[in-house]
């Protein structure tokens, strides 16, 4: 347990740096297994980190940043009824689930997960896909889990979230860390560790103060998102998984507070042009910088949103051009397809028969129809599990990608 106690600020205090305290450091390996200079640096005690309680605290942000955060909010929801108007409340369903996916993928790559719109699409399919893109789309669930759970904002729901996310990993998943973590530094101790998050006997009363934030509704949305997203990430609640759960998180602020209806904006897209920026405004906040976050979700919400918009602009262009070349009738599953292949570019025949609620036969003759029109190419060389891909789909999901991390 702690050998020392930090102060923590009275409810009608203003928000300041987190407290440190004192913890012995019990290696729970076997230190003869490390080199003499390794356990030399064995520290035999460590401070982590003891965050401020902010559930009642009064926040304020200066008049230009409070100016951008509502910019941003304003740009997000412009983009969330764009998607509306461009493609009709009946065809926004394949959209969603694009930005959705553009979203994860983005979310991954600031952990360093990349993978390519191909990989990522046969991934959720279910067919052969690399280990990246499988850890990508079980995001890709934990996100659409954040947006379904996003009415009710508490510790289930997070836990929710992480057990989706580390669905491969059932001794972590959904479940609060039972150990010290650190970032930064070796992964033999916390010596000279970037930051030591709260001690795990902490983190649930800090996580029942962050859902008592959360429920509050006195604050600007995007403010209220940062500063949420920044003690998230402080408490780290988890062994493994917490950015990509604290921005799934996030998404379901969003949309809980209703600045979003229709789509989930790609947030982590706009993080991605400089995430050391990004991962600075989260050290800042430590220290009492309030900010520096949100002006950081700040920009890259707005770049986000134009980032979307040009998302949107792209595949409605190809839908139209694919309904061009499609010679089946309207409202047949010829046509119909095309939605079908926005929100998934790869495809077996199972999976169209089953999002486009027809007999196998009928599947396979949209599919074939799809193929003489140069949308669809196939992937496998099987006779059985045979895989379709739509690649002008995936080519713009891919330059999606580069464009997030391209600086302006």
């Amino acid at each position: 347990m702690a050998h020392g106690t930090a102060s923590r600020p009275s409810a009608d205090a203003r928000f300041g740096p987190v407290g440190w305290e004192d913890h012995p450091w019990v290696p729970s390996y076997d230190s003869s297994l490390l080199s003499r200079r390794q356990q030399a640096a064995l520290p035999a005690t460590y401070q982590a980190a003891v965050p401020v309680a902010i559930a009642d605290l009064d926040f304020a942000v200066n008049g230009a940043v409070a100016a951008d955060a509502e910019d941003a909010a304003a740009a997000i929801v412009r983009l969330d009824t764009y998607v509306s108007s461009v493609l009709g409340e009946d065809d926004i369903v394949p959209m969603r689930s694009v930005l959705l996916r553009s979203e994860s993928a983005a979310s991954s790559q600031i952990e360093n997960l990349t993978v390519g719109a191909r990989q990522l699409a046969l991934a959720e399919l279910g067919a052969k896909a690399s280990h990246n893109a499988q850890l990508v789309a079980h995001n890709v669930e934990a996100m659409d889990a954040a947006v379904r759970l996003s009415q009710r904002l508490d510790a289930e729901a997070i836990l929710a979230m992480h057990k989706v996310l580390l669905r491969d990993r059932p001794n972590q998943a959904g479940s609060w860390r039972d150990q010290q973590v650190w970032i930064g530094s070796s992964s033999v101790s916390p010596a000279g560790a970037a930051f030591v998050p709260p001690h795990h006997d902490r983190v649930p009363g800090a996580i029942a103060d962050l859902v008592k934030f959360l429920a509050r509704d006195d604050l600007p949305v995007l403010v209220h998102a940062a500063i949420a997203h920044a003690q998230f990430e402080t408490i780290h609640p988890f062994i493994d998984g917490n950015g990509r759960t604290g921005r799934a998180l996030l998404h379901a602020h969003l949309r809980n507070k209703q600045l979003v209806r229709r789509v989930t904006i790609p947030v982590s897209a706009g993080l991605l042009v400089d995430t050391q920026a990004y991962f600075q405004a989260l050290t800042a906040y430590r220290q009492g910088d309030v900010e520096s976050i949100v002006s950081q979700l700040a920009g890259a919400s707005i770049r986000a949103a134009g980032l979307g918009r040009w998302l949107v602009d792209q595949l409605a262009g190809i839908r139209g051009e694919w309904l061009g070349r499609l010679p089946s009738r309207a409202g047949s599953a010829g046509r119909r397809i095309a939605s079908v292949l926005i929100g998934q570019p790869a495809v077996d025949a199972a999976f169209v028969g089953e999002r486009l609620g027809v007999s196998a036969t009928a599947a396979r003759r949209a599919i074939d129809q799809a193929v003489a029109a140069g949308i669809l190419t196939e992937t496998s060389d099987r006779k059985r599990n045979r895989v379709w891909i739509a690649g002008e789909a995936l080519a713009v999901l891919d330059e999606f990608s580069d464009r997030a991390g391209r600086r302006i």
